[in-house]
């Protein structure tokens, strides 16, 4: 099963997009747009840049747990992973966003 971007409206009003590997699993989400056309460019940079390993940054919570963000060329933050127990688990991550964020379907929920 295919990777796939979901887009919905915060309580805030603004868009957010997730990307979600085969199995369902949130594997990236993002910050707040203003606009559908905003929130979709936004889509367009994780396909882009999740291609460049040098765009993740690999980073550890204060409470010990890890994650990662991705980043435009700009150094702007497209999207924040989950937390994962593991180094392992975070390395894992940015391998499914690369690997899922490419093929993957965009569906906007009402």
């Amino acid at each position: 099963m295919a990777g796939k971007f979901v887009i919905s409206k915060g309580k805030d009003g603004k868009l957010y997009f997730v990307l979600k590997a085969g199995n369902g699993e949130t594997i990236l989400q993002s910050q707040g747009y203003g606009s559908q056309s905003a929130c979709e460019n936004g889509i367009d940079s994780v396909r882009k840049n999740s291609l460049n390993g040098d765009r993740f940054s690999k980073e550890t919570a204060k409470d010990g747990r890890f994650y990662f963000t991705l980043n435009a060329t700009n150094g702007q933050q497209i999207g924040k992973s989950q937390m994962y127990k593991s180094e392992s688990g975070r390395n894992n991550g940015i391998v499914s966003v690369a690997k899922n964020a490419q093929d993957a379907k965009v569906e906007t929920e009402a």
